[in-house]
């Protein structure tokens, strides 16, 4: 286990989150290839690992989590066979489940005009908590970044002259990212009038600061976000992910090219871009099925 996430955090340099992920599933097999009676790696099977990833579904876990821990149990054998602790790779022949071609609710553009007025006219008298609300959510829309990318986020990660971004993804690795004038004047509004009035000693170049002056947590980002959603009323998104997906989705519907959007977003695998293109579709249909007479 220690060598394994040794390997996850130093050659793929995954998140802490995925790294804690990784390593749940593996104690998860392990235990269950254990009660089949499996006393050391070498014991392990392609039936015992179909067998647990059949028992994980039965027990409700959704399709993506069973692909995720498909791609651990591969990650796993792969390492150990190369570790020597293994003579053979039992998962050669593990198919995964494909994921579910669907997205969290994605906010329509006049949706997002309604939130990011209320949000100005919020920050209007200067309070700094309402000036970063609007900074952040302008910044998450016009970026489609990640809620753990704009957290890690330093004053020195802004080029305003370009308007540009410099984030560090996953991977670690690093992508420019282009805003537009809305977000640069809200997150100009933040450096001036609210970052002064949060700052502490300890907020070091951070850039968005939690109540006690340090750097925000991205759960005070999820809790913020889905509040200002579920205020609204009108819409099933319900956190900083919706923002991304909104963004994405809507810079497809306004012609931007299939890679550009890929590489904003900081997809390795334009497959994983290519779901958007779906669900545009999916409501160019639904448009047009409602208005056509002869749909």
């Amino acid at each position: 286990m220690e060598g394994f996430a040794a390997y996850l955090s130093g050659e793929r340099a995954l998140s802490p989150h995925t790294r804690r992920a990784y390593l749940g599933d593996l104690e998860s097999l392990l235990a269950f290839a254990a009660s089949e009676g499996a006393a050391e790696l070498e014991d392990l099977e392609l039936g015992t690992l179909r067998r647990w990833l059949g028992a994980q579904s039965q027990s409700g876990a959704a399709r993506a989590t069973l692909a995720r821990r498909s791609a651990t149990i591969r990650a796993f054998t792969a390492w150990a066979l190369r570790e020597e602790y293994l003579e053979a790779d039992p998962a050669l022949r593990l198919k995964a489940p494909k994921r579910e071609q669907s997205l969290p609710g994605v906010l329509q553009a006049p949706q997002l005009e309604r939130l990011l007025k209320e949000l100005e006219d919020g920050a209007a008298d200067g309070d700094p908590m309402a000036v970063r609300n609007r900074a952040i959510v302008e910044l998450l829309y016009a970026t489609g970044i990640r809620v753990g990318e704009l957290a890690a986020l330093d004053v020195d990660n802004l080029d305003p002259d370009r308007r540009t971004l410099r984030v560090i993804g996953k991977g670690n690795k690093e992508r420019t990212v282009p805003y537009g004038v809305p977000a640069a004047l809200a997150v100009d509004d933040w450096l001036r009038r609210g970052r002064p009035l949060m700052a502490k000693d300890t907020s070091g170049p951070a850039l968005f600061l939690g109540l006690r002056g340090g750097r925000v947590d991205q759960r005070q980002v999820r809790s913020v976000v889905h509040g200002l959603f579920e205020a609204m009323g009108d819409t099933s998104a319900s956190g900083p992910h919706a923002l991304r997906h909104s963004a994405a989705t809507h810079l497809l519907d306004g012609g931007a090219d299939l890679r550009a959007v890929q590489e904003i977003l900081g997809h390795s695998s334009l497959a994983t871009t290519q779901i958007y293109t779906h669900v545009s579709v999916d409501r160019l249909r639904k448009s047009y099925q409602q208005a056509h007479p002869r749909a």
